[in-house]
């Protein structure tokens, strides 16, 4: 007997229909039923691919006992975090609060008439254990307490209540020229400190970091900042988090030797891999396992992770279940998903794949041993960047097609399993591969979009921009409804009112088009128009007039929320206002509309108290200083926008003009002053470089 999230169209809500509890989506009559009924609100917030989120779903939320006891005492509400990531963003703050840490899932207790959160946690297993009490145990203390400590839940509530308004209402501060000086320098060594190799705990790529303090080293701070970054992406490349085999990263890894990963494949860091990986190349450190990244990341996206309308889907799960023996004789006997199944390598998987002179080649390049690395497999890594030989890459097809069932030049496109009953079902010649969540979401289409482009801008193949220019007139021609941007697509129907991350990583996905289109002959203008119509509609309906900066959702789009937040805390993709004022810069630049200037000067100011008190939580609003404070227009003709385009420039924007004084190639402008015209390459480059570090 399934539940009413049986029709939803999200797949992580989908996952629960099955389970006892009685739930419910967010929605009006959920929320008007709990007050009626008097009933705590339980809320419970993931997402399909999260790993916890699953064992939660197998264990307490299928317990029959817990059901009957949560289905009579509670109003329990799932929530996709990836649908709703503004109700995701209010309560895992609150979280945050009350523990000091957060996660998924997220399970949060809910007074119902005014929404506000009075207890929260994440994994509660079925029995105590992990240091965490039963969950039956914490649903029945959770009730008594709301039914006997009525004072002591409001003084809670208050608390909680008063430090999320003061959270999003933040002071403007006004600075001097030389505190802002000193301002980025602290900031560009708080973020390099915070990416430098260390010895202990999950390695995360924190790309929104590796991003400003690859900025940064242009200034010259320190002799090592860029070796730090280059670290980080040679970190990327080589290790564990990487596919090796058929591209693609993973999540993060467990250790800090970027070895064994959380195997789980997300869309959103693989778009930004793919544009800080490009960016170290054109920064000069051309590493040839750069190259090999990205290439094979694309292949991936296109064979696994592109929908036949040329968006892209969001991820892939961690878990895949193993094939049995029984199979073979007709029957479909799967136990549980197995976390890595799908990835990782037996020793003797190994021996039997491939020649013993095969085998001591692969562990010349990897690291492959008997016992393995994790749980007696191996996870391939690598040990050292040079390009791979012909023959170790012939190696690496054979593990391919053991995963796959065929080479990796026959297979255009690899069918989804988008549910777990498609993945044991269905004729896999290879492995059984994890489930792909399908859904479209704009904010991370517009990730990948923005990595592909600059991919494109600095190798030139022809392919990156091709598959980043069928994702964004997908989205162009389908997101919109009545005038309004949308968030997501299910198999081509749009849902959700767009959010300030998708209006703001969509508007740099569509800058990054237009500059990566001045090296070709066609479209660079048409991608800046639609940028300037859609920072129009985000200016209409989420601009702070009041407090400067943009609100996660429209007025229109936010009655049921207990805060109206402005996202500007960086967490595995960059925050909302951290784009969208680098953007506003990028425009006038490129517009010559001083508008946009006035706004990210304000959107500046309103976030400068928490840049000064907590820097480490907001790199992307530093890249929108360093933007703001040293920006560069460089204005040419083509040939010369073919050559700039694919080095590192940071904080300059490229306009093709055809007009320029006899005898030069180039103007630059720091900011709102254009410099004498630059006869030759090398003069336009010491402009060039003599605007963006201005500002120090």
């Amino acid at each position: 007997m399934t539940n009413r999230l049986a029709s939803a169209q999200s797949l992580y809500l989908r996952k629960h229909a099955d389970n006892p509890i009685d739930w419910w989506s967010w929605c009006d009559e959920a929320l008007t039923t709990a007050v009626e009924q008097n009933k705590p609100i339980f809320l419970s917030i993931g997402y399909s691919s999260c790993h916890w989120c699953t064992v939660m779903e197998g264990e307490a939320f299928s317990d029959l006992e817990i059901a009957e006891y949560m289905n009579g005492n509670f109003l329990p509400i799932k929530v996709d975090r990836e649908e709703r990531p503004d109700i995701d963003s209010i309560y895992m703050q609150s979280l945050q609060m009350m523990s000091g840490q957060g996660g998924w899932p997220l399970n949060v207790f809910l007074s119902p008439d005014d929404l506000v959160p009075f207890y929260a946690g994440t994994y509660f297993p079925v029995q105590e254990r992990y240091g965490r009490p039963g969950f039956l145990q914490v649903l029945k203390a959770i009730r008594h307490y709301y039914d006997t400590e009525k004072q002591d839940l409001q003084k809670r509530k208050a608390i909680i209540l008063e430090s999320l308004l003061t959270s999003a209402a933040l002071q403007t501060e006004a600075t001097s020229e030389a505190e802002d000086n000193q301002f980025i320098r602290e900031g560009w060594e708080t973020f390099t400190r915070i990416i430098t190799p260390n010895q202990q705990g999950n390695s995360f790529p924190m790309i929104p970091y590796a991003q400003m303090a690859l900025q940064g080293i242009r200034f010259g701070f320190t002799q090592n900042g860029k070796q730090i970054c280059s670290q980080r992406g040679l970190d990327l490349a080589l290790g564990g988090i990487f596919d090796h085999v058929a591209g693609g990263f993973h999540r993060y890894t467990v250790d800090s030797t970027w070895t064994v990963p959380h195997f789980e494949k997300m869309l959103y860091d693989n778009g930004q891999i793919v544009e800080y990986l490009a960016n170290l190349w054109s920064a000069g450190v051309e590493e040839p396992a750069f190259e090999r990244a990205i290439a094979k990341t694309v292949e991936w996206l296109q064979r696994e992770m592109t929908a036949p309308q040329g968006y892209f889907y969001a991820a892939q799960d961690a878990d895949s279940f193993i094939k049995n023996p029984s199979e073979e004789k007709g029957t479909q006997e799967h136990s549980e998903p197995e976390e890595g199944a799908f990835y990782a390598w037996s020793y003797n998987e190994l021996e039997q794949l491939l020649t013993s002179e095969e085998l001591t080649q692969l562990q010349q390049n990897f690291t492959v041993s008997k016992n393995g690395n994790f749980e007696n497999q191996n996870v391939l890594q690598r040990v050292n960047s040079e390009k791979l030989s012909d023959s170790v890459e012939a190696i690496l097809e054979k593990l391919f097609i053991a995963r796959y069932g065929e080479n990796s030049s026959a297979i255009d496109t690899f069918p989804p399993a988008r549910n777990n009953q498609e993945a044991k079902s269905y004729n896999w010649q290879g492995r059984i591969p994890p489930v792909t969540d399908t859904k479209m979401i704009v904010a991370w289409n517009s990730l990948m979009i923005s990595g592909l482009a600059r991919a494109y801008a600095v190798f030139s193949r022809s392919q990156y921009l091709e598959l980043a220019t069928k994702a964004t007139k997908f989205i162009l021609d389908n997101q919109f409804v009545d005038g309004r941007f949308h968030r997501l697509n299910y198999e081509g129907k749009p849902s959700v009112l767009a959010q300030s991350e998708d209006y703001a990583l969509f508007i740099k996905a569509l800058l990054d088009l237009h500059q990566a289109s001045l090296k070709t002959e066609n479209q660079a203008d048409f991608w800046l128009e639609k940028a300037i119509s859609l920072q129009d509609e985000f200016n209409e309906y989420l601009w702070s007039v009041e407090l400067g900066g943009y609100f996660n959702t429209a007025s229109n789009a936010s009655q049921e929320l207990i805060v109206r937040e402005r996202s500007y805390i960086d967490n595995a993709t960059p925050a909302a206002n951290g784009i969208a004022l680098s953007n506003l810069v990028r425009l006038t630049l490129v517009t010559d509309n001083l508008r946009y200037l006035d706004l990210a000067e304000q959107g500046l100011q309103a976030f400068r108290s928490v840049m000064n008190s907590s820097p480490q939580a907001c790199p992307s609003l530093f890249v929108a200083f360093d933007w703001y404070r040293n920006c560069t227009l460089i204005r040419t003709v083509k040939d010369q926008c073919k050559i700039l385009l694919s080095k590192f420039l940071p904080v300059a924007a490229f306009v093709e003009v055809s007009d320029l004084p006899q005898n030069s190639i180039g103007l630059v402008c720091q900011g709102l002053k254009c410099l004498a015209p630059a006869e030759n390459e090398e003069k336009l480059l010491q402009q060039v470089v003599s605007s963006y570090i201005r500002g120090m």
